[in-house]
């Protein structure tokens, strides 16, 4: 143990989005983060999941409620940018108005101070689902925001060693096994 030595929780505003095609080759992604980044963004949230609790009131047991997990949920992904001159969110959530959009797997990647990644957060076959365009009013000097919501259909909290692929490959693989079993 180094004396002196500090272990500080990482910054949250120290991080990067990719968004992929979906199938797209993940594993060679990471090794591209900085260069793969869908613009700055100054927000992300929805980065969790739940696990539904079925209960069971067993006959004769008055003292407990007997409690089973039964699936996962997973929260919409949010992001928040400022407007500038990409059109890149607005066009992928028009075209699934327009009937011709396409699912995206993405990575939500947390930096160190060196700007090395520390925690990676995969999502598997997004939608965006929501686009909010900025308020506007003449009488502020705020950044004009853009906002994304994204559902997705797994979420998978990695290490930057890790093989995305397979771990993509095992969310695709899980989301499979539950399909066939409903």
């Amino acid at each position: 143990m180094t004396i002196g030595r500090r272990n500080d929780p990482f910054t949250a505003y120290n991080f990067l989005v990719v968004i992929l095609d979906s199938g797209s080759e993940i594993a060679t992604a990471v090794k591209r983060i900085d260069r793969l980044a869908t613009a700055g963004f100054s927000e992300c949230s929805g980065l969790e999941s739940t696990i539904d609790v079925e209960e069971y009131r067993e006959g004769g047991n008055n003292s407990a409620v007997l409690k089973f997990p039964t699936r996962a949920v997973t929260s919409p992904i949010q992001l928040k940018r400022g407007v500038g001159e990409r059109a890149d969110l607005w066009v992928w959530h028009n075209g699934f108005m327009l009937g011709r959009g396409q699912r995206r797997d993405g990575l939500i990647v947390l930096q160190n101070e060196s700007r090395e990644p520390v925690k990676i957060w995969a999502f598997y076959r997004g939608i965006p689902t929501k686009y909010r365009g900025p308020t506007l009013a003449a009488s502020q000097n705020e950044v004009a925001i853009e906002e994304l919501e994204i559902t997705h259909e797994g979420l998978a909290l990695v290490s930057p060693a890790t093989s995305l692929s397979s771990v993509i490959g095992g969310v695709q693989s899980a989301i499979s096994t539950i399909s066939e079993l409903v």
